[in-house]
């Protein structure tokens, strides 16, 4: 099956596009599609907002569409930043800023209250108006600093995930505590929110489009 994929953020895509394509699907991001419109997000939650693009794009294209809605919810600050993770510092997408407001919103917060956790909202739109949508989460914790690594974007590598993948599908406790940026895409993708997300979304795709 063809499908949009409802984002403009490179490293959102490259993770959906890795993920579909692996289920067998061909993935067009917004700019092979000449796509240029930006729906405003209103929603109050991640699954409002994730449909809110699904079916803006699936519009807009006539494909099935993937939309994305994911942030980060940090216990000590109330489950902020949450939906507004990737304007949280008052710009949208600036993920410098974004980290440093983090860390000086926690920075006298100990060791042992620092659970966070990566949020996922995962949403199919079909042409018919027909959708699917699919959560995922990865508990973890905030980094006192960041742990850059060759793969991450966003709050990456302040979010320290309480386990990571293995090649024979396992997972194993983070006891090195790296960072989401510090994993291999494949390390990743087995614990990640968007990763539980879109294994949801793939298990239940099929009988999805029989109905």
């Amino acid at each position: 099956m063809e499908i949009c994929a409802a984002t403009n953020n490179a490293g959102k895509l490259k993770e959906l596009r890795r993920i579909l394509e692996a289920q067998g699907h061909t993935v067009k991001s917004l700019k092979e599609l000449g796509v240029t419109i930006d729906p405003e997000e209103t929603g109050t939650t991640f699954a409002e907002n994730a449909k809110i693009k699904a079916e803006a794009f699936c519009q807009a294209t006539g494909l099935p569409t993937v939309a994305d809605d994911s942030g980060l919810c940090v216990d000590a600050l109330q489950g902020a930043p949450g939906v507004y993770s990737a304007r949280y510092c008052g710009r949208h997408g600036d993920d410098e800023a974004n980290n440093d407001k983090l860390l000086a919103n926690m920075e006298n917060v100990p060791a042992e209250q620092r659970s966070a956790k990566f949020v996922s909202a995962v949403c199919l739109w079909m042409p018919d108006g027909r959708n699917l949508l699919c959560m995922g989460e990865c508990p973890g914790s905030i980094a006192f600093a960041r742990k850059p690594g060759e793969y991450g974007f966003g709050y990456d590598p302040l979010f320290i995930p309480a386990n990571y993948g293995l090649a024979d599908g396992t997972t194993r406790p983070n006891t090195e505590q790296r960072s989401y940026s510090q994993l291999t895409p494949d390390e990743k993708d087995a614990i990640s929110h968007r990763g539980h997300a879109m294994e949801k979304l793939g298990q239940q795709l099929a009988a999805f489009l029989e109905k």
